[in-house]
């Protein structure tokens, strides 16, 4: 059993930067893979990036080149650094761990965090 919490959101102008974090409670937390998704407004939740527990990363293409995913195994904690933010960015973000990058939409989740990009 794993407990996730997000914190980092909030409200950025175009072409700034966030850093999302989230911190992991519960057992073996270096053996999930993790991710994060989000969902904007009367869309689907959709894959952003994930690092696998052996450190393989995965990013979706309208990310890549601007977001950062990491993790702290010592502090049971992911981050994802967002830069270069466009308004299309604007989301609410999740945390996700699971067995394997593959899986992760059946793992568990965190409550989310709001992203506003706007001027």
């Amino acid at each position: 059993q794993v407990q996730l919490v997000e914190s980092g959101g909030g409200l950025v102008q175009p072409g700034g930067s966030l850093r999302l974090s989230c911190a992991a409670s519960g057992s073996m937390f270096s053996n999930y893979a993790t991710g994060w998704y989000r969902q904007a407004p009367g869309k689907q939740r959709v894959l952003v990036a994930a690092i696998a527990s052996g450190g393989t990363t995965y990013y979706a293409d309208f990310v890549k080149g601007r977001f950062t995913i990491s993790r702290d195994n010592a502090k049971n904690t992911l981050y994802l650094q967002m830069n270069s933010l466009k308004p299309e960015d604007t989301a609410v973000y999740y945390c996700n761990a699971g067995s394997n990058i593959a899986t992760l939409v059946h793992g568990y989740w965190g409550q989310g965090t709001q992203v506003t990009v706007s001027s």
